[in-house]
């Protein structure tokens, strides 16, 4: 069952560390920070946190088991065992079977998860699409988005009641999961400009055009359209994304703004 409670007046900071889809000396593939607490998506977490920052994580939410989305999850256990400390890694059974099989298998990384250690390097959780999880009092809501793998996207509401939806990789036909949130913030994915539409849709992703019907749903659904930031482009496509997303802005006459490493927000 979806819940859509609202409530609360407070603060949340959310740190945009990787905005891309590739990396590159100026570009960073998909990690957000909020709080400094929780992490999304782990494409360049090590790479933009100091090894305080990253033990003052509390956990880290995965999307799904694509490499640009787990790929620093073995270089923040290798920190976290040298300094014999845990940090808990939420998402399905099926990142948790890929990460297993294929990175901490061992062989290419230790097999961090698993451990029998008193303190492991990684405690995972294995979370369900639309059952609530609480970490360090924010509410952790996964909800299944369109892409070709298993994917969650993930509402979190703070202690002070502010709400944030990251739609995480996914393709057109939203309108099941615009059911189930009220964020006061959308953070949604645009990997292509339109001419790749046919592109983007057999590979699960979002153009400018395909995001403004989205967008429109979220408004019928919904009867509100909050701001808008733009995640995980191509960053060899990106100006045309950006002349293509500002149309999308003037027709629906809403804040939409294409994120960048280092981005700051507030809610």
């Amino acid at each position: 069952m979806c819940d859509r409670e609202m409530n609360g007046n407070g603060m949340m900071n959310i740190h945009i560390l990787g905005a891309h889809n590739c990396e590159s000396q100026t570009t960073k593939c998909i990690s957000i920070l909020i709080d400094n607490k929780i992490a999304i998506d782990a494409g360049s977490l090590t790479s933009s946190l100091s090894f305080r920052a990253q033990q003052e994580l509390k956990a880290i939410l995965i999307t799904h088991c694509h490499y640009d989305h787990v790929r620093d999850i073995p270089s923040i256990a290798i920190n976290h065992s040298f300094q014999d400390t845990t940090i808990n890694i939420l998402s399905t059974q099926t990142v948790y079977d890929a990460i297993n099989t294929h990175l901490l298998n061992g062989k290419l990384y230790p097999e961090f998860l698993g451990s029998t250690e008193i303190n492991p390097a990684i405690e995972f959780t294995t979370i369900e699409p639309y059952r609530t999880e609480q970490i360090e009092g924010y509410d952790i809501l996964p909800i299944p988005v369109n892409h070709d793998s298993v994917t969650v996207g993930y509402q979190i509401t703070s202690p002070d009641g502010k709400r944030i939806f990251y739609t995480a990789d996914t393709g057109p036909g939203l309108s099941g999961c615009w059911e189930c949130i009220s964020p006061q913030l959308l953070i949604i994915e645009v990997t292509f400009p339109d001419k790749h539409q046919e592109f983007a849709i057999r590979s699960g992703h979002l153009t400018p055009t395909l995001l403004n019907a989205e967008l429109i749903s979220f408004a019928r659904l919904n009867g509100y359209l909050p701001p808008v930031v733009i995640v995980h482009m191509n960053p060899l496509l990106e100006r045309e994304i950006e002349a293509e997303i500002t149309g999308v802005a003037k027709n629906l006459n809403t804040s939409i703004t294409l994120a960048y490493e280092g981005m700051q927000l507030e809610l």
